[in-house]
């Protein structure tokens, strides 16, 4: 009995091991996705008011689990009765990572920085406007989160389902559990942390210590350049992702991609470093194209059937 016991722990202890291995793993590939989520989530608590904020956070974050407690049981579902779905969904999350991109350089590209200020100010004064119902704006705020979080959290799944798909049941479910729960947990105490940041800034900044004041101008001054550089690095992350699985799932561009960067790791002395960069490089110059492609389908399709519409009103 003894040593059964024993042979039944060591084989959970190695199957946990593995689903750490492939956590692990599937945590980078879903890199992409985690930068623009925490962008994109904190923006989304911009104009409710500072004591609201957290209680915002916490609600979309409990929207979020059940958004996951949806998607991994359909995940698996699909792995187990329809393994021959899962590269086409991988396919359709890298298109729309890459797509998702690129909308968000070209808003930024056709939108000048004086439109942006304008629409953060109108924001904050309807906030400010005591007829507003700020119970229904809080209520929109979240249920818009949520909306959002479902499309992210799928993403993610679908990334993560990708990686572990000829995996074993216990090992897909595990995986997915763990993403699920890192991604939550993760996303919203950064959020948590990232929307309490001038906050905390601005409550230092009025002790009377002079570190205590530096360290709130610091904050403070932080704050933004914290939200822009989520927004770009969630960006490029989104091109590098994205393209990197559309790239492994045509194999003429694949191979392409490997022989280029095996080139460049032949290099003395950086060549492990070249080889890196090469792949992500390219990776993420496939992910630009493809975005600009799909944006550009998606605006042709979008007028054609709003004039179509038009005509027929």
């Amino acid at each position: 009995m003894p040593s059964s016991l024993l042979a039944l722990l060591d084989d959970i202890a190695s199957v946990l091991d593995d689903v750490a291995v492939l956590t692990k793993a599937a945590t980078k590939k879903t890199a992409g996705v985690l930068g623009d989520d925490l962008a994109l989530n904190a923006e989304q608590v911009t104009g409710v008011t500072p004591d609201r904020e957290l209680p915002v956070v916490w609600a979309v974050a409990k929207g979020s689990a059940l958004n996951k407690l949806i998607l991994v049981p359909v995940a698996v579902l699909i792995s187990t009765f329809a393994p021959w779905a899962v590269l086409p969904l991988l396919m359709l999350g890298g298109a729309f990572l890459c797509f998702e991109g690129a909308e968000k350089l070209a808003h930024k590209l056709l939108h000048s920085k004086d439109e942006a200020q304008a629409h953060h100010k109108e924001l904050i004064e309807a906030v400010a406007n005591p007829e507003v119902d700020l119970v229904a704006f809080e209520k929109e705020k979240i249920k818009g989160a949520i909306r959002t979080d479902f499309i992210l959290s799928a993403e993610i799944i679908v990334i993560a389902l990708g990686t572990v798909a000829d995996r074993s049941l216990e090992m897909r479910i595990g995986v997915l559990a763990a993403i699920s729960a890192i991604m939550t947990v993760g996303v919203y105490g950064l959020v948590a942390g990232i929307v309490k940041l001038d906050d905390a800034g601005r409550n230092l900044s009025l002790r009377g210590s002079g570190a205590a004041r530096a360290l709130g101008g610091v904050l403070l001054a932080s704050a933004p350049v914290l939200m822009k550089f989520l927004s770009i690095a969630g960006t490029a992350a989104m091109f590098m992702v994205g393209g990197g699985i559309l790239v492994h799932g045509i194999s003429l561009v694949h191979h392409f991609v490997v022989d280029t960067a095996a080139a460049a790791g032949g290099v003395a002395t950086f060549g492990a470093v070249l080889e890196a960069v090469t792949g992500m490089a390219l990776n993420a110059v496939a992910g630009i194209l493809a975005g600009v492609v799909l944006v550009l389908l998606f605006t042709g399709v979008k007028r054609l059937f709003g004039k179509g519409a038009a005509s027929a009103g």
